[in-house]
């Protein structure tokens, strides 16, 4: 489909605030919040950072399967309060969440409480301020909360995941409403998730998991690395998560650990690197069966195929793994001061994308003004446009 071009319906509106906020909410194209009106020229602006043709579809988004262009994004990102210099971040995030193996029909319909959380990898993160220490999950930094924002509103309007027709969770989670952060490379002892995937240092990427909000892991007491992983991982083996229940070994998606700055340096301390951190975890972060029902034993896990290293004991002495490997877990970095950690179940049925940060000649960018146009460069918005 790239390449193909998607003129662009316009709305008349009176320049009034309250009244296009009114008009928005009638129409079901916000989050519960007033937006910032997508005007041309808020648009024009916004489509300065995106050399790409903004009339391109680049995607198909479920489950309406709306046709996701640079314009339609760029009007959502305008609404979600960003600044221009942020949009080469929410098209990547939006590229990544397309990409068959994230599964987002099943994440943007599913009765369960994920949400596409954003981790910025790289220099460009930190150019944007994107916040990777204290309060990272929570509210106080623009670039954080209208990258998630504008994710958020491009699965409304454009995928169509509209709670109660869409977007069919039991109770939603408030991770829908703004999921971004960057992880906090400066304080981590061990490579960047970046790094770990391959991507040069100097690089920057855009990851996106489809999981819950964080399920926080407190240890205040505990003075070694094995004592802190212990916690973490007995913290993890919950019988309720999508990673312990989700179809066969072959579904079950990537647990996503985050660990505070003071329980990473402590297990790095100890001699841990982040590999062994992973297979620690996948030894010891594992439900008991008696742990369940017996109607989940006998319905998801007798004949499920998790239980490969434990074919010698009883059904019932064996413990479900979270994923079928440790190379399947996620550890980051992230946060600031305070003997906190977190785990983040994912939906099941999904892998994680990268998208690396690329100027239009396929080299890695290097600060968010490879991104930029000139104006007197720019095509006329007009031309795309009914």
């Amino acid at each position: 489909m790239k390449g193909a071009q998607t003129k662009h319906a316009t709305i008349q509106a009176e320049e009034d605030f309250e009244k296009i906020n009114r008009l928005w909410q009638e129409k079901s194209w916000d989050d519960g919040l007033p937006v910032v009106p997508p005007t041309k020229a808020a648009v024009s602006r916004m489509l300065e950072f995106c050399p790409s043709s903004w009339g391109d579809t680049i995607a198909t988004m479920p489950p309406r399967w709306g046709e996701v262009t640079p314009i339609r994004v760029a009007s959502n990102a305008v609404m979600a309060g960003c600044r221009p210099e942020y949009f080469p971040i929410v098209m990547a995030a939006v590229r990544a969440m397309c990409a068959d193996e994230f599964n987002l029909f099943g994440i943007q319909t599913t009765t369960h409480q994920c949400a596409p959380l954003v981790i910025v990898n790289g220099p460009i993160g930190r150019e944007l301020r994107i916040n990777s220490g204290l309060n990272a999950f929570g509210p106080g930094q623009q670039a954080n909360a209208t990258i998630g924002r504008a994710i958020r509103l491009v699965l409304l309007n454009i995928g169509g995941g509209i709670p109660g027709t869409g977007d069919m969770a039991t109770f939603g989670s408030p991770a829908k409403y703004a999921f971004c952060v960057a992880e906090n490379e400066v304080e981590s002892p061990w490579e960047p998730l970046h790094v770990e995937l391959g991507f040069p240092t100097s690089a920057s990427t855009v990851t996106v998991v489809g999981c819950e909000g964080p399920h926080n892991i407190s240890d205040h007491e505990s003075l070694t690395a094995d004592g802190i992983l212990r916690t973490i991982a007995n913290s993890m083996a919950i019988p309720g998560c999508n990673n312990a229940t989700a179809g066969n070994i072959n579904f079950v998606g990537q647990p996503l650990v985050v660990l505070g700055p003071e329980h990473a340096a402590l297990i790095s301390k100890g001699g841990y690197s982040k590999s062994e951190v992973k297979a620690k975890l996948h030894r010891e972060a594992r439900v008991p069966v008696r742990n369940f029902s017996d109607e989940s034993i006998e319905r998801r896990l007798r004949n499920s195929g998790r239980f490969e290293d434990q074919a010698s004991l009883p059904l019932v002495e064996r413990r479900v793994p979270l994923a079928k490997s440790s190379s399947d877990f996620m550890v980051i970095v992230l946060g600031g001061a305070g003997k906190h950690s977190a785990f983040m179940p994912t939906f099941g049925a999904t892998q994680s994308v990268t998208e690396p940060l690329k100027r239009e000649d396929g080299s890695f960018a290097t600060s968010i003004n490879d991104f930029h146009v000139p104006v007197d460069k720019l095509p006329a918005l007009d031309d795309f446009l009914e």
